[in-house]
């Protein structure tokens, strides 16, 4: 009897099955070619997953077959062939007119902005349709007898053209600012060319700086002087973020509130809250204010962006005005140089807050305007250190501050004009020069730094206005807003704890500075003198 031969059993653990994806496709076999590759196993095994039928044709198992459903059948569609849907003219119509109302208010949010198609929705005036019919018939514009298409002049005659160049020259001074040269120099003079430092924060470079800060920020956030805001305001950079980035948020940050009695914080608050939403805030690793609210109005952005894995938050503003002392603030730590003087921050930082919230650190920008190199320097964008001549702006120090307090700072009782009081302050801080004589420019810099520094009491009183004109313009939309989708009840609850937020602040204590102001200041008896 022949002896039965044994099955050889594979000791070794390395799989030598043809359809085993583990094995080695690079090993030739004995006909001289290799084995088969994984993504050929997986095909040869896709193959059978077939149904298993009887005689009859009956399916008897099947992986991919619905128990549920045994005889399903997938409808023909069009839409299989494209990747594009149709939108009707009116539903498009009625879609563009909702979303303009709706963001018309700075606390509304947009909800999956990458599903929405918005170059239909935002017609740019390049992309504008182009009126054939309005020069021409349609019979010679389309079809057979079609003629050649006249060019759309916009002026019929040299008169009307005339007047069109005069009307786009206006409108274009309206528009930035432009003055014409000719007016001003009827006399035959002209004004002194300005020195260079007096152009710091608008050059090229920086605001580079700030359109890459604008371009990476989800949460754009403007830091004010709490002592001048609508000073310290880019209009400018508003009214960019409204036309060029409508998809993005600006947030208003009082900074310096601690320099401010509180009554004008709250004004402010009250003023400013009615066009973007404001906070108050005091920068101070250790004593600060303002930091839980602006913590969670950042994280309700967070949620609102919801697709994306983390938002960025820019901060931009005037130089001198505290952005990196915010981002310090913060973070409880060091993280951004910080010096009391402008220009410190010469790029562009990131910094991460949580893991869905990054900070950026931007330069101080500054806008070019109508201020004069006095307002230049009282706003902070000059270093004191750098003015040739530092005496001629010490007389509009004299003229915002109030006599009092300059009496406390200083202790000068009366004076004459500004040369008297800067004289009076040589002699009382020993700012002598040989001979006796008063060192007038370290005295008028001592001045100016200490206005910077916040060491002598200033600050612009809000407008007066109703109580009723401050609330929010947007509370009726809520209602019907919050019935429609489970998105848009995100949305609504987002937008109230922002604003709750926002008008909480106004209710709460706003610190402030010991020995800065009189309790009479501090009530808010003397607004009447200050305005």
């Amino acid at each position: 009897m022949a002896k039965k031969r044994e099955k050889s059993v594979n000791v070794s653990g390395k799989p030598k099955h043809s359809l085993d994806v583990n094995r080695d496709a690079g090993h030739k076999n004995k006909s001289g070619g290799s084995g088969r590759t994984a993504a050929t196993v997986r095909r040869l095994k896709m193959y059978n997953t077939r149904p298993k039928r009887d005689a009859k044709g009956t399916i008897l198992k099947y992986d991919l077959q619905s128990r549920e459903l045994p005889s399903t059948r997938i409808q023909p569609d069009r839409r299989w062939f494209g990747n594009t849907r149709v939108v009707n003219q009116k539903e498009l119509e009625f879609f563009r007119e909702e979303l303009q109302t709706r963001m018309s208010s700075n606390y509304n949010v947009i909800l999956k902005e990458r599903k929405l198609p918005m170059s239909l929705l935002n017609d740019h005036q390049k992309q504008t349709r182009v009126h054939l019919l309005d020069t021409q018939p349609f019979a010679d514009a389309f079809g057979p007898k079609g003629k050649r298409k006249r060019p759309r002049l916009l002026a019929s005659d040299y008169e009307s053209l005339v007047k069109r160049a005069d009307g786009s020259q206006d409108a274009f001074e309206e528009k930035c600012g432009g003055v014409d040269p000719t007016d001003e120099n009827v006399d035959g003079f002209r004004d002194l060319v300005r020195h260079t430092m007096f152009e710091k924060g608008q050059s090229k470079r920086i605001w580079g700086e700030l359109y890459k800060v604008i371009d990476s920020s989800d949460v754009v956030i403007q830091v004010l002087d709490a002592r001048d805001p609508q000073g310290t305001r880019c209009y400018h950079l508003e009214k960019h973020l409204k036309e060029h980035c409508k998809h993005k948020h600006m947030i208003l940050l009082l900074n310096k509130c601690d320099l401010t009695p509180p009554w004008v914080t709250k004004g402010w608050l009250r003023v400013l809250s009615r066009e973007y939403p404001t906070l108050a805030f005091h920068a101070s690793i250790n004593k600060s204010y303002g930091k839980n609210s602006l913590l969670s109005v950042l994280r309700q952005f967070s949620r609102l962006k919801s697709d994306k894995q983390a938002i960025s938050v820019g901060f931009v503003g005037y130089p001198n005005v505290g952005k990196s002392s915010v981002i310090n603030t913060l973070r409880t730590k060091n993280v951004c140089k910080v010096a009391p003087i402008p220009g410190e921050t010469k790029v562009w930082q990131y910094i991460t807050l949580t893991k869905k919230i990054f900070l950026i650190d931007c330069p101080g920008v500054v806008y070019g305007s109508s201020d004069t190199e006095t307002d230049i320097v009282l706003k902070g964008v000059v270093r004191v250190t750098n003015l040739h001549d530092a005496t001629e702006h010490i007389g509009e120090v004299l003229k915002r501050v109030k006599k009092e307090h300059l009496e406390r700072a200083y202790k000068i009782k009366e004076w004459e004009d500004e040369n008297d009081f800067l004289v009076q302050l040589c002699k009382l801080s020993g700012k002598l020069l040989r001979g006796g004589e008063p060192d007038l420019m370290t005295a008028a810099k001592m001045v100016l730094h200490d206005w910077q520094r916040g060491k002598i009491p200033f600050f612009v009183p809000p407008p007066k206005q109703d109580d009723a004109a401050t609330e929010p313009e947007t509370e009726p939309e809520e209602s019907s807003v919050a019935e429609k989708d489970v998105d848009e009840n995100k949305e609504v609850a987002a937008k109230r704890s922002i604003k709750n937020i926002v008008s909480s602040q106004q209710l709460k204590d706003v610190p402030v500075q010991e020995d800065l102001f009189t309790e009479n200041e501090l009530k808010g008896e003397s607004n009447e003198e200050e305005s």
